[in-house]
């Protein structure tokens, strides 16, 4: 990351904004300074975009609990605020790898599948079945702890994701879903995750301690998974690793 001088911060704003804008349905304006390596920096500001999505998130959380005092309708409410906010970005990424990898199995016919816009089978049943656990889960709990849930779930699961950016080369064969950054420092993805900080409180040592040890071993597993079937990542890949991670951060909390 540059210093932090005037120029640099102006640059380092202007990066923000183009994450919030391909994370999101947020307009945002448009960079008269745009070049290719600022693509290469919105990554490390994935989980700052994802604090945002989740503040107004657990916001209408509140604001539907507080109208209709009925936790499963509040949830489902506030999870329409969030597909509409991000045009179900990253659930589009897991009906796609959920196609993928279940109707293909040659490394080329999961990639072409993928690149498929129309949903199958096994897209159709990934993406009810996580939205069915996230309603189940964030319904199950205090409002309280849901509100801290899905503050936490929207931080870390896009931290985790981009974790992949690091260590795995980005597969070509796709269309809409390439990420916009395809390599992260480690000294990047450390500096990304700084919002979780603002976070700590959300959730018990005893809780974090578990996320910890589940989350590692989803990132660990499912990139041997994406290694093996092939041979890196995607950027559908990438969204569900951030889907899965998400509804294991709310199962955590359940517990």
């Amino acid at each position: 990351m540059p210093p932090f001088d005037k120029a640099s911060l102006r640059r380092e704003w202007q990066i923000f904004l183009l994450a919030l804008g391909f994370l999101s349905r947020i307009p945002v304006p448009q960079d008269p300074d745009f070049s290719p390596e600022k693509l290469d920096g919105t990554a490390r500001y994935f989980p700052l975009v994802g604090l945002l999505i989740g503040g107004v998130t657990a916001i209408a959380l509140l604001v539907f609990f507080a109208l209709f005092n009925n936790p499963l309708l509040a949830v489902l409410l506030s999870m329409a605020v969030g597909l509409l906010l991000t045009g179900a970005f990253h659930e589009d990424g897991l009906a796609d790898s959920a196609d993928g990898f279940g109707g293909g199995w040659r490394r080329d016919d999961v990639l072409r599948i993928m690149k498929d816009s129309r949903i199958g089978s096994y897209g159709t049943a990934a993406l009810f079945m996580v939205l069915a656990i996230k309603a189940a889960s964030l319904s199950a709990i205090p409002i309280a702890q849901a509100v801290g849930g899905i503050l936490i779930a929207q931080v870390v699961s896009r931290w985790l994701a981009i974790s992949f950016l690091i260590d795995m080369p980005y597969v070509s064969g796709e269309g809409k879903s390439k990420p916009l950054a395809t390599a992260l420092s480690l000294r990047d993805w450390l500096l990304a995750g700084l919002p979780v900080l603002l976070l700590l409180g959300c959730a018990q040592a005893s809780q974090w301690l578990l996320l910890l040890l589940i989350l590692g071993g989803f990132r660990l597993g499912f990139g041997r998974y994406l290694s093996r079937r092939i041979q890196g990542y995607t950027g559908d890949a990438l969204g569900a690793a951030q889907q899965l991670s998400e509804i294991l951060i709310y199962l955590v909390i359940l517990l």
